[in-house]
């Protein structure tokens, strides 16, 4: 009888190893090799009958493309980061911190798929009343969900096979298990294991599946890095402590846009949706303040005017510190000094805060120079020219370097109000706004500053 062999499997990265380190050689990580032991499993049996289906290679030119009807979830702000509703046989991976919001959102998506579609909600973190009684807190405790309190994968396949609803909403997928692996639910295997046949299931038979999946304090989604690979979409429910807003982000999309967003206010009675966050973001000052520029970033397909805060004071440490919250540190770290070299702002003894307010990350180049601006504003003590956003990539020669989208950038700045613009100059589209183009860092600043 040969002996079972058991590998170590690492949590945090998935890499596997046949003995005991104490580092993952992989990834790096300290203590996170965990032991398992696979069950032995009858000769031929995979653990669910999907994996039998084979079809035929088939000519890509000769495959039939039928139009898809894509499912509503009932939020017209998810809809769009999911670029116009759920693509039938998609798999979408919902990630965000703990109390977020995660399980209101699917309740509140799966109340408006199910006014034409089938759905199967299947929790393993609650119980089927405490659902219940969250749906009727929620207004949607009528509607026709069939609810599942199960967390083994067989059971869970079992009622699939039965019931072959339309849409699967599992929550989570780190609380389920399958008896063909003897590893705890949520380690690296079971999720690994458990996605993978679902995800098998929704492609052959059509079922537009979403899971719930934990992050770690990274804030990256826990469990094996595969896990996004395998799915179609995967979206990061984000909200800052304290705020009632919520923003969900579209890090991959196979049937729509990346980066595209959605808020949300979150309220007694569930999410309501901001139909326009430019207004939500942007702050009600009655005359400009130092240090204060309006900036339209693009995410996705959507443009979003955002107020870049800077706060410039003397250091009394040797090392001045520069924090940004919304912003890459290292990105400022290179504008300070662009600044430095081509805007004559000598910045070496002075604490350097930049805030993109609202809780907003934003990490396209289109932000360079607001913030170059909103940093010299603030050092000058001096406020921008009033009604005026900036857009524009600086390069390190002190240039300023075209971006993408700017046509819909200044629409979105027109509609608010605002009447000038500081942009790369090139080719500038028609607007209404009058706009100030730009070659270089200093050409920006006269414009903005008028002196």
């Amino acid at each position: 009888m040969s002996r079972e062999r058991s590998l170590y499997v690492c949590q945090a990265c998935g890499a596997s190893s046949p003995k005991w380190m104490g580092r993952c050689g992989e990834c790096g990580a300290w203590n996170s090799l965990v032991e398992e032991r696979p069950a032995a499993t009858p000769k031929g049996n995979r653990g669910s009958s999907a994996y039998a289906v084979a079809s035929p290679p088939q000519r890509l030119a000769a495959v039939p493309v039928a139009t898809i009807r894509r499912q509503g979830t009932g939020l017209q702000e998810l809809d769009r980061v999911l670029g116009g509703g759920i693509v039938p046989g998609a798999a979408i991976l919902l990630g965000g911190e703990p109390g977020i919001g995660k399980s209101t959102l699917l309740l509140q998506s799966a109340a408006g798929m199910a006014q034409n579609d089938s759905v199967l909600y299947v929790t393993g973190e609650e119980s089927a009343a405490q659902l219940a009684l969250r749906a009727q807190r929620l207004g949607i405790g009528d509607l026709a969900i069939e609810v599942l309190a199960e967390n083994h994968l067989e059971s869970i396949e079992a009622q699939l096979a039965q019931q072959r609803p339309q849409v699967l909403l599992i929550d989570s997928i780190q609380t389920l298990f399958t008896e063909n692996l003897q590893s705890a639910p949520g380690s690296v295997a079971q999720v690994r294991e458990c996605a993978a046949r679902l995800v098998r299931l929704a492609k052959t038979q059509d079922i537009s599946l979403w899971m719930v999946g934990h992050v770690t304090k990274e804030g990256a989604i826990a469990g094996p890095r595969v896990l996004e690979h395998m799915v179609d979409t995967v979206l990061y429910f984000e909200g800052e402590a304290g705020s009632p807003y919520r923003i969900v982000r579209a890090i991959k999309n196979r049937f729509g846009a990346a980066n595209e967003l959605g808020v949300f206010e979150m309220q007694e009675k569930g999410l309501e949706e901001i139909s326009n966050p430019s207004r939500l973001f942007l702050s009600q000052h009655q005359r400009p303040v130092p240090g204060s520029i309006v900036l339209p970033t693009q995410e996705g397909s959507r443009s979003l005017l955002v107020e870049v805060q800077a706060l410039v004071t003397p250091s009394p440490l040797a090392n001045p510190r520069r924090v940004a919250l919304g912003l890459d540190p290292n990105r400022l770290s290179l504008l300070l000094a662009i600044l430095h070299r081509h805007g004559g702002s000598f910045l070496f003894d002075q604490d350097v805060f930049v805030n993109i307010a609202g809780g907003v990350r934003v990490l396209e180049p289109a932000a360079d120079l607001a913030v170059a601006l909103a940093v010299l504003s603030a050092f000058r003590n001096e406020p921008v020219a009033e009604g005026l956003v900036a857009f524009g990539e600086l390069g390190l020669a002190g240039e300023l370097r075209p971006v993408a989208n700017a046509e819909s950038r200044l629409r979105e700045s027109e509609k608010l109000g605002f009447h000038h613009a500081i942009l790369p100059q090139g080719k500038t589209p028609p607007s209404a706004i009058r706009l100030h183009p730009a070659r270089s860092l200093a050409d920006a600043v006269q414009s903005a500053f008028g002196h």
